[in-house]
């Protein structure tokens, strides 16, 4: 019985001469690619590698050396660029990496272009199986690092394809950081058990840089030289381009398959770029169930949800409302034990339609008014986010009788009767108990530089609450004694 990589390589190996991974000039055909991946493999054995971290930018020599891990039987550990430094040295040593290929480390000798090694006395010990340990920014404590089997990532790539083949894509471009696990499984696995090419810039290129910054313009220039069948976008990255495409900037006719994920996407946006024409599907995953869990499809499509679930596993709620998902899971935190039972607690609160899975927000966000209302913030904050004089939100009530959101302008001589109107144009679709009832204008923007957010641009509402709580409890004593 084949074993799942080399299911994988030999399935790859039937699109021999098709163009399989684009850089710029450089090209690979499938064949090509599994011949240097075994090259690459036979390098990592020879250096008797075990675990091995990629600490390199997009591009051909990513995949590549990915694949190599998978064809070795090593543990692959992508480190994200956007990590800080102690969040990466947090990596390095708790994944217990011996090899690390890319930008030289402290205590790493290199013994190789590009290749480093060091010696680990006591490596932790790993759930068995585990080839790849993708790591979770939280919004908490340092990064935790999910181990997975390479069956549970290749069936998500798998039922993606299933998913997505009657739009026929044929071209990808990756847009997402290839050490992010969506575009790693979505964005190249999934890509290349369909025989399609991989269309691969520098994060540089594509307009991206650290956890949230972005270039418009290059964007929108990366897309015009792909000419992509299909993306991977984060809900601001879409915003940017419904944004751009409503001021009349060009997208790619090519575009068939716009996946948007990772955070909250307002249905509003949803209709937006409904209306300029631009095939968006909105899903849901996280990194404990080896990334996408639920997606909409063209066939199978309802606006305002993250879609029906993929085809190797199911969804069902708890009592609470909390999102179950079984058939596809981590083998565990790396230094924790393994979860027990079939069925995973995403600790996502949510309701189906018609077996299209709504998401109201984490379980642990969730808050309760002083009127005895719950509120999921992410819901406002999504919507909030949406209207032009804003760029960030961040929503708080538990206990109060009236909900207060700290805003971030999007442009610094934004005036305060422009922030309220904003927030009118929002609280007018809301109900009133999470309608914005106060509102107090940022210190700055919220950034992993200042504690108020994670690497990846997640809010920190621990540090949020710390910082502001004095202003709100001021605004809502002035607000009784009115």
């Amino acid at each position: 019985m084949r074993s799942a990589a080399e299911s994988l390589f030999a399935r790859l190996a039937e699109f021999g001469p098709q163009t399989a991974l684009a850089e710029g000039e450089r090209t690979l055909t499938y064949a090509e690619l599994l011949g240097a991946v075994a090259a690459r493999s036979e390098r990592l054995q020879r250096l008797d590698a075990r675990r091995v971290a990629l600490a390199l930018d997009n591009g051909i020599d990513w995949v590549l050396w990915d694949l190599a891990t998978l064809h070795a039987g090593l543990v692959c550990v992508p480190l994200p660029a956007f990590f800080s430094a102690e969040q990466q040295r947090h990596v390095l040593g708790s994944a217990g990496i011996d090899c690390l290929i890319g930008a030289p480390a402290p205590g790493f000798a290199s013994v190789a272009d590009g290749i480093q090694r060091r010696a680990v006395a006591q490596p932790a010990t790993l759930h068995p199986g585990t080839c790849k340990i993708t790591y979770t920014s939280g919004t908490t404590g340092q990064p935790k690092g999910v181990c997975l089997d390479l069956a549970s990532q290749l069936a998500v790539a798998a039922s993606l394809v299933e998913a997505g083949a009657s739009r026929e894509v044929q071209r990808h471009l990756c847009v997402l950081p290839l050490a992010t696990l969506l575009e790693n499984i979505a964005g190249v696995y999934a890509p290349l058990m369909a025989g399609a090419r991989v269309e691969l810039m520098a994060m540089a290129r594509i307009g991206l840089s650290g956890a949230s910054g972005l270039d418009l313009p290059r964007l929108l220039q990366a897309l015009q030289a792909a000419q992509p069948h299909s993306l991977i976008l984060l809900p601001q990255l879409l915003l940017a381009l419904v944004g751009a495409a409503e001021r009349g900037m060009p997208l790619p006719a090519s575009l068939r398959f716009v996946a948007v994920g990772g955070g909250r996407v307002s249905a509003q946006l949803l209709q937006r770029a409904e209306a300029l024409g631009l095939p968006v599907f909105e899903g849901y995953g996280l990194s404990e169930c080896a990334s996408v869990v639920c997606l909409n499809t063209p066939e199978q499509r309802r606006i305002g949800s993250t879609g029906k679930p993929l085809g190797h596993l199911q969804v069902r709620l708890a009592e609470d409302g909390e999102v179950l998902v079984k058939g596809a899971r981590m083998l565990g935190y790396l230094g924790e034990p393994a979860p027990a039972g079939d069925w995973l607690g995403t600790g996502d609160l949510g309701h189906c339609e018609d077996g299209f899975l709504v998401l109201h927000g984490r379980k642990k966000h969730q808050f309760i008014t002083a009127y005895g209302r719950n509120v999921n913030p992410e819901w406002v904050e999504a919507e909030l986010v949406q209207q032009l004089p804003i760029a960030q939100a961040w929503l708080h009530g538990e206990a109060l009788p009236g909900n207060v959101a700290v805003l971030v302008p999007r442009f610094a001589d934004t005036a305060e009767a422009q922030l309220q109107a904003a927030v009118d144009a929002v609280n007018r679709g809301l109900p009133d108990y999470a309608r914005v009832h106060h509102w107090l204008r940022a210190d700055e923007p919220f950034s992993a530089a200042n504690g108020l957010a994670t690497t990846n641009g997640r809010l920190r509402r621990t540090a949020l609450f710390d910082l502001y709580q004095a202003a709100i409890t001021e605004l809502m004593a002035e607000g009784v004694q009115a």
